[in-house]
């Protein structure tokens, strides 16, 4: 896979066959059906359609301009049931948690309490260590941009010992993520690691002096007024309803196995991925951010100097992924890959914005491309 941010593991397949509903649904914030020809959003829905044939039973999009919003449906958001995905339905947004975790690592830049290009060692001494690592020579700035060498983690496919309580503890995480060798030298190769944002998440904690799902909650959530968006605290694995409903699967020649995703502490990904959501509300973040209601301008200009990244939308920065359109400019946001849930938000400077999620993480062809073109199309229609 030529492009590996935003993918928080490969879930381990459980196949069972299933039922989904293929049928098309425009939801109730879009316009009224009209001939194709007189649909200014029917380029976004066929992109919509073949990113869903391709990805879980059902797919939804929330795009807009500055001036105004609508939504599309494909398939279902619970199989077995004609139930179009709705822009205010929760969902695990994945690893678009890196963007709140980075955005509250700047918001401590800003205050003074931590700098970008001082050693890890400093602020957590002794945990970045051993196995090759050193934590001297392991920046903050580098852990945001995925430039620190510190092996790729999954945490699906490995995870330390957990609590008692059933949930995992940060620092349990990074040990885990570190018995995996250096991939490179710090500072000479991006490499998109879980490890370097549980790290961060142990940053935040050290600096605050409260978890990171409180610190990020009181720094990001609450204050941008994301009524519908959770860190969830180790031990909570509840999804509030509304919900997209996730679910395991695979398609084959037409075929397609869904089995629900079961109930897993979302802890296990942390400040790299715990992060629960809409699409309403993580447009209305990134719009936040991206217009400079989250950080300083100077720490805004640092998150997107985006360089170094081994995919080809544009580049990664400081927690924020920029994608060059090819309508002209640019537009920032971040992707997710969790159990149930790939997801991709992105806005634009003047006020364009885009958020996708489909209800499956794929473990075979991951619908990368269609993924794309949902995106793009969304915010070049028109143009």
């Amino acid at each position: 896979m030529a492009r590996k941010f935003g993918r928080i593991g490969r879930v381990r397949l459980v196949a069972a066959l299933g039922a989904a509903c293929a049928a098309l649904a425009v939801l109730p914030s879009a316009a009224q059906a009209a001939p194709a020809a007189a649909d200014p959003h029917a380029g976004t829905l066929a992109a919509l359609k073949a990113f869903q044939s391709a990805a879980g039973p059902g797919a939804g999009v929330h795009a807009g301009d500055a001036a105004n919003s609508w939504s599309l449906s494909a398939g279902t958001g619970t199989i077995n049931t004609n139930a179009p995905i709705q822009p205010d339905e929760h969902f695990r947004a994945g690893s678009q948690t890196k963007t709140f975790t980075a955005a509250t690592v700047m918001q401590l830049v800003d205050e003074g309490k931590v700098s970008l290009d001082t050693p890890i060692e400093k602020y957590l001494p002794g945990v970045v260590k051993g196995n090759g690592y050193d934590g001297n020579a392991v920046t903050v700035r580098q852990l945001l941009h995925h430039t620190s060498g510190v092996a790729a983690y999954e945490p699906l496919l490995s995870r330390p010992a957990a609590n008692p309580d059933g949930s995992y503890s940060l620092d349990a995480l990074v040990r885990e993520g570190l018995k995996r060798a250096p991939a490179s030298a710090p500072g000479t190769a991006y490499l998109y690691s879980n490890t370097n944002y549980m790290i961060l998440g142990m940053l935040v904690e050290k600096t605050t002096g409260m978890p990171v799902h409180q610190a990020v909650t009181n720094r990001i959530i609450t204050p941008l007024g994301l009524s519908r968006t959770v860190f969830p605290a180790p031990g909570d694995h509840s999804l509030p309803t509304p919900a997209v409903r996730g679910y395991h699967g695979a398609r084959f020649a037409g075929l397609y196995f869904w089995t629900p995703v079961l109930d897993y502490d979302p802890s296990a990904f942390s400040s790299a991925g715990a992060l629960i959501s809409t699409e309403q509300d993580l447009t209305k973040f990134y719009q936040a951010l991206i217009g400079g209601k989250v950080v300083s301008q100077a720490a805004l200009a640092e998150m997107q100097n985006a360089t170094g990244a081994d995919f080809e939308e544009g580049g990664y920065g400081l927690g924020l992924i920029r994608r060059d359109l090819p309508c002209g400019g640019s537009a920032w946001g971040h992707n997710g890959m969790v159990p149930g849930y790939y997801t991709q938000t992105m806005v634009t400077a003047d006020g364009r914005h885009v958020s996708v999620v489909t209800n499956a993480h794929l473990t075979t062809n991951v619908p990368l491309a269609q993924m794309d073109k949902v995106v793009t199309t969304a915010l070049c229609e028109g143009r």
